[in-house]
């Protein structure tokens, strides 16, 4: 059995996690939050929570009632302030993987929506400024962009979240958009597709600029020109992909494969294809990005490149803690987390022509 220090945590060694904890007694991670943090309700045998809660002691995962009381304690409070909570998923994954991160090291995560309006975000700063049990702040944007931080936020530690500022004076974490679209493309060269297609997004955002970036390296790489003609700018929306991907499929000679920038766009794209008679992937392979709900649901479903919202959020969290608690300092002022490609069903090799 692993030996505690004072806080209840394993020691001489990485700190255990709920996902070492699940590996351990062979369940979810989602079985292990409902024993752990004593759910009421759930179908979890006795046998299978005992193997939860030994796992957890055998790794030195610091259970919950070996946590401090939290809600006397001084310090155990993070703020993360976000421009926008309620238009995409985005942002609450981004806040469950902070939140995890934070619970796991014995600290509590406030939430706050300033809807980018600036007396509000003031007047937020200024209130979590005040409380004492604070001891930094992940400032977060919707979509990744540059920021100016703002002036009230001075002397307290603080990790940018999908945002950078210019002169890169915060640690940021932003997800590895340029890596992704070079994923993406990869992907279809790899299973012999040549003249490749891409929907891409907004041209004014910055995911849409990274991700074209990639896709360009990608073709370098395979020593295939690049083709301005096989690139549409769309909207993030399905009947954008729906449209694009007919005018690509006028084109001589067609593509064969088609890279959606994000899934919605790549679902319009696979009933487009329905519509012109063409069978995916058999007669074209289509690829989406960000991994949205959409993905798995479409016929066949859409292979993707994982948006790593989560990780970003548990990274940021990670390193305001080490920051912040530990006077640790970053690895870098701008910190990219991979974005991996899913496999599903509508990638193939070309068909014969």
């Amino acid at each position: 059995m692993a030996d505690f220090d004072e806080t209840g945590s394993a020691t001489g060694g990485r700190r255990a996690t709920m996902m070492d904890v699940a590996r351990a007694a062979g369940v979810s991670q989602s079985s292990v939050s409902l024993v752990l943090n004593g759910m009421t309700g759930a179908r979890i045998s006795p046998a299978t929570r005992e193997r939860v809660i030994e796992a957890a002691r055998d790794l030195g995962y610091m259970l919950p009632y070996f946590r401090r009381n939290l809600s006397h304690a001084p310090g155990h409070m993070i703020a993360y302030l976000a421009d926008e909570l309620s238009t995409t998923v985005f942002p609450v994954q981004n806040i469950d993987g902070a939140r995890d991160c934070a619970w796991e090291s014995g600290f509590l995560v406030s939430t706050h929506a300033t809807r980018s309006n600036a007396v509000l975000e003031a007047s937020t700063i200024a209130a979590v400024r005040r409380n004492p049990a604070l001891i930094g702040v992940i400032y977060a944007t919707i979509f990744t962009r540059q920021i100016e931080l703002p002036a009230a936020l001075e002397g307290i530690p603080t990790v940018l979240l999908n945002c950078y500022t210019a002169d890169r004076s915060a640690v940021s974490v932003v997800p590895g958009e340029i890596a992704g679209g070079f994923t993406a493309t990869m992907h279809l060269i790899a299973h012999g597709h040549r003249r490749i297609g891409f929907i891409n997004g907004e041209p004014w955002m910055d995911a849409t600029a990274d991700r074209l970036v990639g896709y360009k390296q990608a073709l370098a790489t395979a020593d295939i020109a690049y083709d301005p003609a096989l690139v549409l700018d769309g909207d993030w929306l399905p009947e954008s992909g729906r449209l694009h991907l007919k005018t690509l499929m006028q084109l001589s000679p067609r593509p064969t494969a088609v890279f959606c920038s994000n899934d919605w766009m790549g679902a319009g794209a696979i009933e487009a294809a329905r519509e012109l008679g063409l069978r995916v992937p058999e007669d074209l392979s289509i690829i989406g990005y960000d991994d949205q709900v959409i993905a798995g649901y479409t016929t066949p479903p859409l292979s993707t490149v994982v948006l790593p919202n989560y990780e970003m959020g548990r990274k940021a969290a990670e390193l305001l803690i080490e920051q912040a608690v530990h006077g640790k300092p970053p690895p870098a002022r701008l910190i990219k987390i991979d974005c991996p490609l899913l496999e599903r069903g509508s990638v193939a090799a070309p068909a014969a022509r």
